[in-house]
């Protein structure tokens, strides 16, 4: 359901290293880790790409994410079913990571649902399939790593 990962090594060779002054890769990374227990790969290439030709506007982009998506009135969990409902809504694959975030900020089945629901009522029956089997995957995800 993700995307593949890039090659870091060749991304370094022909793109430049990651030149971010105000904060490693590894810094950068750790606020995704910590929300979803991974980087996803785009944000990983991102990070490489924009971060060798302009760190700049990287050290923006996760500013101007950090200030919206943690806002002082809405707890981890209930923004995160927000972005959820919202990308579900758009139908963008993106979806999946803040459901998983959702999950990993304590939401319940039943919240996730609920969600789904709301957005099958605008968006229809391809919203309510895709919402399903983006339940299903983070499941099956969860399931995973319980195992380990």
């Amino acid at each position: 359901m993700l995307p593949p990962r890039i090659d870091k090594e060749i991304v370094r060779n022909s793109i430049g290293e990651y030149a971010d002054k105000k904060a490693s890769v590894e810094e950068r990374g750790k606020i995704y880790e910590e929300l979803l227990g991974f980087v996803p790969p785009r944000i990983e290439a991102r990070l490489h790409v924009t971060g060798a030709l302009d760190p700049e506007i990287v050290d923006m982009q996760e500013r101007i994410r950090e200030h919206a998506m943690y806002p002082k009135c809405f707890d981890v969990k209930t923004a995160q079913l927000m972005l959820f409902g919202m990308l579900l809504m758009d139908g963008s694959d993106a979806s999946v990571l803040h459901g998983i975030a959702a999950r990993k900020a304590g939401a319940s089945w039943e919240e996730m649902q609920a969600v789904v629901n709301l957005c099958f009522l605008f968006r229809g029956m391809s919203a309510a399939n895709r919402g399903a089997e983006q339940l299903a995957s983070i499941a099956k995800r969860e399931a995973a790593a319980a195992e380990k």
